[in-house]
């Protein structure tokens, strides 16, 4: 059987122009390689602490790994290597964090980063406000948005206690405030975020944290009722003069069960909300924020509300569910820094196809029955869908072989891990 090959629409002349730079080699980065590649043709080139699979043996994106690439001095060293290489290139060099540490560092050097690289990013001052939960949670109190009762816990509190007494009931939702702290922790039972049901799993966690070396704060949140469709996710994107261009809202249906993996989607729809995105567009307008931002939040029955989980100073790594419904998300970039396209009106995005990341049968087996189960169906039914890596342009056998297998292994994760909320 013969197969057509697809030929990209592409201006070359735009791709001399400009090289993006991607930090990890994780889904986020491929994610991104896969959007400059639709809209440009363009091969990116990524650099990270290691070779993770979702990158492997592509031709879209080649993958230069450095140990120590994720400390602060590591990755300075090789960043000042590749100014230097980069010295005399024509083109602009696009940096692109697809981390929150990566996006901690860019954000903490992006004075001498920016004599070279074109750093989308917001200032370290901002970064500092946003990314750590506690923090955030404060600007939230601060801007009039909505978020769970919450209860900040420290060190010194557990430690100097017996039991946390909680100011609400069970269950409970208990996480880290500082995310890039908390990767390199390591305890029994570790879990990027907690349901708990019980005062004495509470005190249990919040020893095993601390005791494992933890030093920040932690977050005790009063659970909203309802599964995984009651989330919802909005990927901005805000440009150099902190015009909100864009703002997509994707209606997740599932997450993925695995401990480490807790609050990753698996498949979002797309959705659309005036109310949110004139609260989101005014937030980031008063913030003076710039480049990719990424919030996560959950419907409230009780009142009506959607309340705000955290954000991340990036894209985020089901984002491509952004370029997928018909705004790329490298375009953005490149309009707003290469082409330096003016700003003209905020597009409130309605997109038209459902992102998937695990295979078909266990969104059917897995998915909350209901309305949104039934429209996700159907988006399978019209073929309306797709995910990161599968992409026709970038499939050799070794690829096509890899890909299968990240797929697959989802079928004992969820065997395994799925509990329902």
């Amino acid at each position: 059987m013969s197969r057509k090959k697809v030929i990209l629409a592409v201006d070359t002349k735009v791709n001399e122009q400009f090289l993006p730079l991607l930090l990890g080699s994780d889904i986020n980065v491929y994610g991104m390689a896969r959007s400059f590649h639709e809209a440009y043709g363009t091969v990116s080139e990524a650099h990270g602490a290691g070779q993770l699979a979702p990158t492997k043996y592509s031709k879209i994106v080649n993958v230069h790994t450095h140990p120590g690439f994720s400390e602060p001095e590591g990755f300075m060293k090789v960043m000042r290597e590749l100014m230097a290489q980069y010295k005399d290139d024509p083109r602009k060099i696009i940096l692109v964090p697809c981390g929150d540490g990566y996006t901690e560092l860019i954000t903490h050097n992006r004075t001498e980063l920016s004599q070279r690289f074109i750093c989308p990013t917001v200032d370290a001052k901002t970064q500092e406000t946003l990314e750590d939960k506690a923090a955030f949670y404060r600007t939230c109190e601060k801007y009039g948005l909505p978020y769970p009762d919450t209860l900040i816990i420290t060190k010194e509190m557990v430690e100097n206690q017996s039991s946390v007494e909680l100011p609400f009931g069970f269950p409970v939702a208990l996480k880290p405030s500082d995310s890039v702290e908390y990767l390199n922790v390591e305890f029994e039972g570790r879990k990027k975020a907690f349901i708990l049901y019980s005062q004495e799993e509470v005190d249990d966690i919040l020893k095993k944290v601390y005791q494992a070396g933890y030093t920040s704060e932690m977050i005790c949140q009063n659970f909203i009722p309802g599964d995984d469709s009651r989330m919802r996710v909005l990927n901005a994107y805000v440009d150099q003069n902190h015009n909100v261009r864009m703002l997509y809202l994707g209606h997740p249906l599932l997450e993925d069960p695995t401990p480490e993996a807790v609050g990753n989607y698996v498949a979002i729809m797309p959705d659309y909300n005036e109310k949110v995105f004139d609260q989101m567009k005014n937030f980031l307008e008063k913030i003076e924020y710039v480049g990719f931002a990424n919030f996560d939040m959950k419907y409230d029955e009780r009142d009506g509300e959607y309340k705000l989980f955290e954000i991340n100073l990036r894209q985020g790594r089901s984002s491509f569910c952004v370029t997928l419904g018909g705004y790329n998300l490298a375009k953005y970039l490149v309009e707003d820094y290469v082409l330096e396209t003016p700003f003209t009106e905020t597009t409130y995005a309605r997109g038209d196809k459902l992102w998937i990341g695990v295979p078909e049968k266990i969104l059917k087996e897995y998915i909350e029955e209901g309305p949104d189960k039934d429209r996700a169906l159907q988006y399978l039914t019209d073929k309306k869908y797709g995910n990161t890596l599968y992409y026709k342009e970038d499939m050799s056998l070794k690829r096509y072989i890899l890909v299968k297998r990240i797929f697959y292994l989802y079928h004992d994760r969820y065997k395994k891990y799925f509990r329902k909320k």
